[in-house]
């Protein structure tokens, strides 16, 4: 025992050593009962398996545990995260009710050996796990619309994680390099990232709860589509849990998934979709032309850069598949001559698109546009995400246990948001998202009913320098263009481009090409062939007569949008339990191992499900007592009771 002077308290030391317990032991204690007291740590154990490799006597719920205590604690490396937890490890495990805490390096091992079988249980007990506990229909929030119409929005975006690797030199006297992260990660598009390569991660977002839904990723830029396909499996299992129908989802996605075929892939599930339109081939069509020349349904001004947008409003308007109808909103505003990033500069104006099924009975344009833009709440929760946990850091060399570790961390952020709803009752946010509608009937255009389609004059082909052009063609009386040695050349085929484009092609004759002194000036660097002149032209359809037609009836009642303070719910909870003392009391009972088998014995068998299980099973024996303070009988009954 040992003094310190000092003029004001008395200060005294001893040189016994007494680890401090750390700041996030509480709320790992809290969660770990919340995980026995409602079986699933015996369902973690029974449908979450993996052959094991060289894991000695653990299991996968020995692994689990530790990931578990990983995502709680926000240590920023497994090393950092090994050496806090050290000295209480066997108060830690036993929360779990297991003996001893496996090595980092066997950590490591397990999440290589992840396959996809075990992976996918996991993420289907994290879904019927976490989807349902703690919320009811009432506070999970939705969107009312203008006729009273509940939805549930759902976000779906993609994050990336850069890694930034060595230059290793390379020559034939050198092996191949092999990089650790070749699994993981890939070239691919790094926006503000720095690094060589990439891992792109397909994320789901409850908006009115901030929940996790999960979590899919792939090298490099990643398969989009697959992982799309997987992400509309999770929202449509949530709205199923909840007993919703799929009509009642809503999802929001932007210009990377604005493809026809991937838009269409969404509507065929049934949920509701708003997203950017790629690529501008309906600023061709004749219905679209026929719109933009009237007036516009809507004008608006944007907030920050007080931008003006006349926006259109087409709802009976087909996919390129043509037989999927969805409802497309156009905004253009004028161009002054500035680079854009986003929409098609055409004259004077820059137009961009939108692709909707929402009806138009309960969503005016704007509403839907004011939808779209409410994406931008997303980047918040990645940011969030990046602040409490940042499950992008690498915690596998394998894709399967990089995912599995980052579906642990979506199921602490959901039980932390879950936990501090229920122990508050935090009530709902209700915001008005659009105020009552007393605009009058808006008129669209539509063509008018069986209208035999009409195409516009031809549009010839551009010639390159050396050639003649299409130009030096006039077209005839008798529907032949007539080159200038006098040949003609004959309309040999009508290709229907697309649902209003046509491209007619004409052709001379071999016989006619082959001597002709204007050959090598005709045909340019295709001269050298028998083939003739080959002349085309397009034409797009045009509706001469347009119907403006009114909209359905319009609600005349507010947008309402309902939600939870899901960021101060989950800042509230980890705030009060960093802020409470822990005590560990160790008692002298020690944990005895289960003698080993003889090695005639262990060569000849192999260990069942359970008897491997059991291994590293804690003893029923009082090892050690955990105080904390600052538990409210509320979350007791919550953590130790089913909903």
């Amino acid at each position: 025992m040992g003094a310190v002077p000092h003029p004001c308290v008395d200060i005294h030391t001893t040189p016994t050593p007494q680890p401090s317990i750390p700041p996030w032991f509480a709320e790992i204690v809290l969660i770990a009962s919340y995980l026995r007291s409602h079986g699933l740590l015996d369902a973690l154990s029974a449908q979450v398996r993996v052959v094991r490799g060289r894991l000695g006597r653990y299991e996968v719920i020995d692994f689990l545990a530790l990931l578990f205590g990983y995502a709680i604690s926000g240590e920023r490396t497994l090393q950092a995260f090994f050496d806090r937890l050290h000295p209480f490890a066997t108060p830690f495990m036993a929360l779990f009710e297991r003996a001893a805490l496996p090595h980092r390096s066997t950590l490591s091992r397990f999440l290589a050996d992840i396959d996809g079988p075990c992976l996918d249980a996991f993420r289907t007990l994290f879904a019927t796990s976490s989807y349902l506990w703690g919320w009811t229909q009432e506070t999970i929030g939705g969107l009312w619309d203008r006729s009273g119409q509940r939805y549930l929005v759902f976000d779906i975006d993609g994050t990336r994680e850069a890694a930034r690797q060595r230059k290793l030199p390379t020559s034939a006297d050198l092996p191949p390099a092999q990089r650790r992260l070749d699994a993981l990660c890939g070239p691919g598009y790094t926006g503000h990232r720095r690094g060589e390569v990439v891992r792109t991660r397909t994320t789901v977002l409850q908006m009115h709860t901030r929940q996790w839904l999960g979590s899919f990723g792939g090298r490099g830029n990643g398969d989009y589509r697959g992982e799309l396909q997987v992400a509309l499996h999770s929202v449509m299992t949530y709205l199923t849990v909840w007993d919703l129908p799929v009509a009642s989802g809503i999802v929001r996605m932007d210009g990377q998934y604005g493809d026809g075929s991937v838009i269409a892939a969404v509507v065929a599930t049934g949920i509701h979709i708003v997203v950017r339109k790629r690529g501008y081939r309906w600023l061709d069509d004749p219905l679209v032309q026929a719109a933009l020349a009237h007036e516009p349904v809507a004008t608006m001004i944007t907030r920050e850069s007080q931008v003006t947008y006349e926006v259109f409003d087409l709802p009976q308007m087909l996919l390129d598949d043509g037989t999927t109808p969805v409802r497309l909103l156009l905004t253009r505003r004028a161009w002054k001559g500035e680079p854009i990033s986003v929409g098609k500069v055409l004259g004077k104006w820059v137009y961009e698109q939108f692709v909707t099924t929402l009806p138009a009975e309960g969503f005016l344009a704007t509403d839907v546009l004011d939808l779209y833009q409410g994406r931008g709440a997303f980047e918040g929760t990645l940011a969030d995400e990046d602040r409490e946990g940042d499950p992008d850091r690498w915690c596998s060399l394998t894709a399967c246990g990089q995912e599995f570790w980052q579906i642990v961390w979506q199921w602490v952020w959901n039980l932390r948001l879950a936990l501090q709803a229920g122990c508050m009752d935090a009530p709902l946010r209700s915001l008005e998202w659009a105020p009552p509608s007393d605009a009058p009937t808006q008129l669209v255009a539509m063509p008018v009913p069986h209208e035999k389609p009409t195409y516009g004059p031809l549009e010839w082909a551009r010639s390159y320098a050396g050639r003649l052009g299409a130009e030096a063609f006039p077209l005839q009386d008798d529907g032949t263009l007539r080159c200038p040695t006098g040949a003609h050349l004959w309309q040999s085929e009508t290709r229907q481009e697309n649902a209003f484009t046509q491209r007619l092609i004409f052709v001379a004759s071999d016989a006619d090409c082959a001597p002709c002194p204007l050959r090598s000036t005709c045909l340019g660097r295709t001269a050298s062939g028998k083939r003739g002149r080959r002349v085309s032209a397009v034409r797009h359809q045009r509706i001469t007569s347009v119907l403006l037609a009114p909209l359905p009836k319009i609600a005349k009642e507010a947008i309402l949008w309902r939600d939870v303070a899901g960021r101060q719910l989950r800042r509230s909870w980890m705030a009060h339990w960093r802020q409470q003392t822990v005590t560990i009391a160790l008692l002298p009972a020690g944990v005895f191992l289960p003698p080993r088998p003889p090695r005639a014995v262990r060569s000849h068998r192999r260990l069942s499900w359970q008897e491997r299980l059991g291994r590293n099973a804690c003893a029923p024996l009082l090892l050690s007592t955990i105080q904390v303070t600052g538990v409210a009988q509320r979350v007791l009954d919550l953590v130790q009771s089913h909903q």
